[in-house]
């Protein structure tokens, strides 16, 4: 894990995607070439808005020349709704990078990487790391999926990427009609040990990604959301049960675990 600072950013873009959205990018961070795909920020606004505890969001894409990185986030609560009114030039304080990021798998196996609404950032990142890092494009699967078209973020930067992209909504509003998991089952004759599993995404989609991949015995990973109080793996608010026994703290072990290392 890299070493943690605790610095105020400045908001240098803002964008308003629809449907509650909001990308952003702050700079300048120190730590920012140290970032690895999966690891997350601490927030807190300078003006604090009567939040008082910090908001854990993903990394969705870092510059390393300009020292910026770039958040997507949906607004879902206070700290979210605040961070939503900042404006070019507003003064972002942030804590980072936390957490442990994705494994890198071998080049020579497929990597299927799944996700769903606002779970897609850090596996954006992860496809994009991979492709700067010299890996096949036609052998990465990106399925992207959400409740209906609108709740599809940043589709023009993932096609970009050269990757093998498949879309799925629910409501089949935009592309494969269905979830994410049954997509790749579409898409795949038989998933084996020749394939990896990346995920990110709502509760449901991680608990089919999981069984699917014990079920075909294969390896993979998962990034999992709660809620993270402090960030560090102090105040225990965002502790999970491992399948051997125990718990697991998501902000300080995680958010990334390998497939079946978490009950869900």
């Amino acid at each position: 894990m890299s070493k943690i600072v605790i610095e105020t950013t400045e908001v240098l873009k803002k964008r308003d995607l629809g449907q509650n959205c909001f990308h952003l990018i702050l700079g300048t961070f120190s730590k920012t070439k140290s970032i690895k795909p999966g690891q997350f920020i601490h927030i807190k606004t300078i003006n604090g808005g009567g939040v008082f505890f910090r908001r854990a969001f993903s990394i969705f894409d870092i510059n390393p020349k300009e020292n910026s990185i770039e958040i997507l986030f949906k607004v879902f609560g206070r700290g979210t709704a605040e961070l939503s009114k900042a404006q070019k030039g507003d003064k972002i304080n942030v804590m980072g990078p936390l957490g442990n990021g994705f494994t890198l798998p071998s080049k020579k196996i497929t990597s299927i990487i799944a996700g769903g609404g606002i779970g897609m950032p850090p596996l954006y990142f992860l496809a994009k790391y991979m492709i700067e890092k010299g890996y096949n494009s036609e052998k990465i699967w990106f399925f992207y999926g959400g409740k209906t078209k609108n709740e599809l973020m940043e589709l023009s930067k993932i096609k970009k990427l050269g990757i093998n992209l498949v879309i799925s909504t629910d409501d089949g509003s935009y592309g494969f009609k269905g979830f994410v998991s049954q997509a790749i089952n579409d898409n795949f004759d038989g998933l084996n040990g020749q394939n990896i599993l990346f995920a990110c995404g709502p509760l449901g989609l991680l608990k089919a990604i999981d069984q699917m991949a014990l079920r075909e015995k294969m390896s993979g990973q998962i990034s999992l959301e709660a809620p993270m109080p402090c960030g560090i793996g102090i105040c225990l608010g965002c502790i999970l049960p491992l399948r051997e026994g125990g718990y697991t703290r998501v902000c300080r072990e995680g958010p990334v675990y390998k497939i079946g290392e978490v009950i869900l």
